[in-house]
């Protein structure tokens, strides 16, 4: 752990075990609640009108697995250039929205099926992604650059967000929830006795 200096307010450095470890399960708790609520087999999800650029859906976990390492080992090492518990403190405290953002994508996209909410999220996690880059540059460049790829991919991440929404979106600003709902019922079958099969 860090302990604070009694005259100066310095903070002495943390264990790399620590400082690593402690990031690894913060990002992996992130990435395990995120992954959770994703559903890309879902009635509802292969039903949305997506643009042609989009990558297969592999590519995802794909891409996502190295990253996650990344942002894991730019915390860890950005921890260990703190020099002052203010420093450290915007640090946590930065993370722990930018992980938040990133769990919580999913949860808006999948689990609550609202794009245009989930747009919204990933368009925070951008601004606290370049917030983010920017304060640890100051003392760390090495976890800075380390943190470029994860950066990208969100942004890119935001791009294919918004053309799901505007795909999706009719004359009316409708979503396809209506559509998706209309072809559930022409899918119904009526049985003998009043019962009902999906076909």
């Amino acid at each position: 752990m860090r302990l604070i200096g009694e005259r100066d307010g310095t903070i002495r450095r943390t264990a790399p075990w620590v400082r690593y470890g402690a990031a690894a399960i913060a990002t992996a708790t992130a990435a395990v609640a995120g992954a959770t609520a994703v559903e890309p087999e879902s009635a509802w999800y292969r039903a949305l009108r997506k643009p042609s650029w989009q990558p297969p859906s592999w590519t995802f976990g794909t891409v996502w697995t190295p990253l996650y390492a990344t942002v894991a080992y730019a915390a860890g090492h950005a921890l260990g250039t703190t020099t002052t518990p203010s420093q450290r403190t915007r640090l946590i405290s930065g993370l722990v929205v930018n992980l938040t953002l990133n769990a919580g994508w999913n949860r808006l996209f999948f689990a609550r099926r609202s794009p245009t909410a989930a747009l919204a999220d990933t368009v925070l996690l951008d601004l606290s992604n370049a917030r983010l880059i920017s304060q640890i540059a100051r003392t760390d460049k090495t976890a800075a650059w380390a943190l470029a790829p994860y950066a990208a991919w969100c942004a890119f991440a935001t791009a294919l967000n918004a053309s799901i929404v505007r795909l999706n979106r009719s004359s009316h600003g409708s979503t396809t929830r209506a559509r998706i709902s209309r072809r559930a019922s022409s899918c119904r079958v009526t049985l003998p006795g009043g019962g009902r099969l999906l076909r």
